[in-house]
């Protein structure tokens, strides 16, 4: 099973080729702004390194997010046309899933986050088991005082990935149960393994039903409503 694997949903951008849960090529950038110039390239190279075309894939998996905005949508819109243009199956995946699959320990909850600006990050949980993780409950957006009240009443020894650095500082202080560590962003690598997994059991939505996770409006819009009260040359 040949997979391409995408993620921009945060700064860490990266792309795969897998084959058959083995690694052939992959490339990875940080940088908060430079998803679109970084992928298209990644993509190609990758390609040329393993000497496959887009119709050798079995799939392509997408991390839909949460994450950044513009990251987000740059990586499944490309992810969509690939999958349009060849007729192969799109598979969402998401970056806190990611992140707690690479970081998948013996036994400590695992508290996977994502900066999503505002003073706000995205949060999942998991649970350790043989051979990966299982997710408790559904991804929220908590504001960091929340966050540490949750890790301060858990009664399991916890290990926190994903954007640490974000935390406020002396975010951990006296939370002796609580360790931190890596990966910081979402790897493709790691989405490809839930890519895998999907397109084996066909669990997968339509390509049409695939949305990114935002959890919340962007962070410019539009005030419609308003603007039709008002009218073109506002309010008298």
């Amino acid at each position: 099973m040949k997979l391409l694997a995408i993620g921009t949903s945060t700064p860490g951008s990266s792309v795969a080729l897998v084959q058959n849960r083995t690694t052939l090529a992959a490339a990875s950038r940080i940088d908060r702004v430079g998803h679109a110039s970084f992928l298209v390239p990644a993509i190609d190279f990758c390609f040329h390194q393993v000497g496959w075309s887009p119709r050798d894939l079995d799939g392509v998996v997408i991390d839909v997010g949460p994450g950044l905005y513009t990251g987000t949508r740059v990586g499944l819109a490309t992810a969509q046309g690939l999958a349009a243009a060849f007729g192969i199956p799109l598979i969402p995946a998401l970056s806190v899933d990611a992140l707690a699959l690479e970081a998948r320990t013996g036994h400590r909850m695992i508290w996977a986050l994502v900066d999503v600006r505002r003073g706000e990050f995205a949060v999942a949980t998991y649970r350790p088991v043989p051979g990966g993780v299982v997710k408790e409950g559904s991804t929220e957006l908590l504001k960091p005082e929340v966050l540490r009240a949750m890790l301060q009443s858990s009664p399991d020894q916890s290990l926190v990935v994903g954007d640490v650095g974000a935390l406020p500082d002396g975010f951990f202080r006296g939370m002796s149960e609580v360790k931190t560590g890596r990966p910081r962003y979402p790897y493709a690598v790691a989405l490809a393994e839930i890519g895998h997994g999907r397109l084996e059991a066909r669990d997968f939505p339509p390509p049409d039903d695939i949305r990114p996770l935002y959890l919340r409006e962007p962070d410019v819009t539009i005030n419609w409503s308003k603007l039709r009260k008002e009218g073109p040359w506002g309010s008298a």
